[in-house]
């Protein structure tokens, strides 16, 4: 009797556990194939996304893909050729407003440097590009995807090399770029952790990393991973770094490795050469001064490109055939634009005015009136009044910041001095205000003989011509000393239609006698410039 009721149980459990083992394959089969359903289901939305697409905007389309299609920036494109391709290529850092062609320009120079027979550059060398403004990373170096990183057991979880207590290195951006270009826009804007990491990587050539994981004597883990952390990643590669910052923003230990290039601010003819090339390729009917008329208000391709586009959205509403002036200007109004190009300086006589050149921290220059109104006082009561300047400046250090008073308006005080101690004129006795154009934010020493010219002017009632153009700093000895930026400041002006521009004799080039349309005169000191300007000197030097 024992013996059945054993059986029986024994029977039962056998049962039981049959049925069980029935559900649970059951269960893992619906459940593989459920998983399988949607895994199929997700795979075939995702190609019904990719077979989506918007047409390509204007501004896509019309990026360059070649040397010829970069307008405006000859000589800086020349100057990334010569950083790039050669045996031994250099870093790069690209100066300019958004637009003007840094990144377009940077791609062209690597494919250029890929084909040349002694270029140090690989066929296959890649072009790897980063924003600096969206990097992010964690100082345990779990996450860095510019340097790379380790991924530590303890992070990865049911991982490939977690469970064997393996740490597991991630390449960042520079080990991908290895043997070729890693570019990186915003540059200016990295972190300064981020940016000394970088400095060691150049210096370096190679990523090292660190993990309390690693064991050099554990067999389990792999031998790739042995030689990463022994050796390091490789990284060896030609940084491009662009930037919108002023160069004095920009680190100096960075600065130090790197090839300074400035790409200029398109000018009036490159924004017109632009908009008929893309005018020809797609067809587009345009009404006459169209083209003139979009290239008054914009700086760089991507936003004239902008306006045209727009321009064609709205003809396509309206059910129009051809883009007219009216169309642009609605364009203009609705998107706020503002006028950059200044009317031609047609050839005047002014009192007490004079035309000034600039250069901005991205390189490009630009003409600036400087108004001067004297008037004398009695004895001693006389004061100097300057407006549209920039008052102060704070500079910002690493721990530190300090302040310093307008250039201007030292400059003003050299001016002063020259009038009271060369020309013996008693300046004390007169009220002078000199203005600037409030738009343009003025400050620097380069205005130094075009503020005294105008001075000059309105003192003694002495014309100048509008035509004629300089810049140039005056020492307290009436010399006209050096200043920055004179080829920008050349173009500007003929750009602006000035006839004769006085620069210093020390920026004097030969180069500057091949321009046509306008005289460039060196000068030494302020008794030349006043001998060529004025028809006569109405002050005489003192002995």
């Amino acid at each position: 009797m024992e013996t059945l009721i054993l059986g029986a149980q024994l029977l039962c459990t056998g049962m039981m556990g049959l049925y069980l083992f029935n559900q649970f394959n059951s269960n893992k089969e619906q459940c593989t194939q459920t998983t399988c359903e949607t895994d199929n289901r997700k795979y075939e939305e995702l190609q019904n996304m990719r077979k989506i697409s918007l047409k390509e905007p204007l501004t896509e389309k019309m990026r360059p893909k070649g040397e010829d299609d970069i307008v405006g920036q000859t000589d800086a494109m020349l100057a990334l050729k010569a950083a790039l391709c050669s045996k031994n290529p250099q870093h790069v850092i690209i100066y300019g407003s958004p637009g003007v062609g840094k990144t377009a320009a940077s791609r062209i120079a690597l494919d250029i440097a890929k084909a040349q027979v002694n270029s140090a550059f690989r066929s296959d060398a890649k072009f790897i590009e980063i924003d600096a403004t969206t990097l992010r990373f964690d100082d345990r170096s779990i996450a860095d995807p510019l340097i790379g990183s380790v991924h530590d057991p303890i992070y990865q979880g049911a991982g490939q090399y977690g469970n064997s207590g393996v740490p597991n290195p991630k390449e960042g951006a520079v080990t991908k770029a290895h043997g070729g270009v890693l570019f990186i826009d915003e540059i200016g804007e990295l972190h300064s952790i981020q940016m000394n990491k970088l400095l060691k990587v150049l210096e370096d050539r190679k990523v090292n990393l660190d993990s309390v994981y690693y064991n050099e004597n554990d067999k389990n883990i792999p031998a790739h991973i042995h030689d990463i952390f022994q050796n390091g990643l490789p990284a060896d590669f030609r940084l491009i770094g662009a930037t919108t910052r002023d160069k004095s923003e920009i680190p100096p230990a960075l600065r130090s490795r790197c090839i300074e290039i400035s790409f200029q601010d398109l000018q009036y003819s490159h924004i017109v050469e632009i908009l008929n090339k893309i005018i020809k390729r797609e067809y587009i009917k345009v009404e006459d001064g169209v083209i003139e008329k979009i290239a008054q208000y914009v700086t760089n391709g991507r936003d004239a490109i902008s306006i045209l586009q727009m321009a064609m959205n709205r003809i396509s509403l309206l059910n129009q055939d051809i883009i007219t002036i009216k169309d642009i200007k609605w364009v203009i109004k609705s998107g706020g634009y503002t006028r950059v190009k200044a009317e031609k300086i047609q050839s005047k006589m002014h009192i007490g005015r004079v035309t000034g050149l600039y250069v901005t921290g991205l390189g490009s220059g630009g003409t600036v009136p400087i108004k001067c109104v004297v008037k004398k006082l009695d004895k001693g009561e006389g004061s100097i009044k300057i407006s549209g300047i920039i008052e102060e400046e704070e500079i910002q250090r690493v721990n530190s910041s300090i302040k310093r008073k307008s250039m201007i308006k030292s400059s003003v005080d050299n001016i002063i001095t020259v009038f009271k101690t060369l020309f013996d004129v008693k300046i004390e006795d007169y009220y002078i205000h000199i203005t600037f154009p409030s738009n343009v934010p003025a400050d620097g020493p380069s205005a130094g003989i075009a503020m005294f010219c105008a001075i000059y002017s309105a003192l003694f009632n002495q014309p100048i011509n509008s035509n004629i153009a300089m810049t140039g700093d005056l020492s307290i000895f009436g010399e006209v000393e050096a200043v920055g930026g004179i080829p920008s400041k050349i173009f500007a002006a003929k750009e602006s239609g000035v006839k004769k521009i006085f620069i210093p004799q020390d920026n004097m080039s030969s180069t500057y006698n091949e321009y046509d349309d306008i005289e460039v005169c060196p000068v030494n000191n302020i008794y030349e410039v006043i001998e060529e300007i004025f028809t006569s000197m109405v002050i005489r030097k003192i002995n």
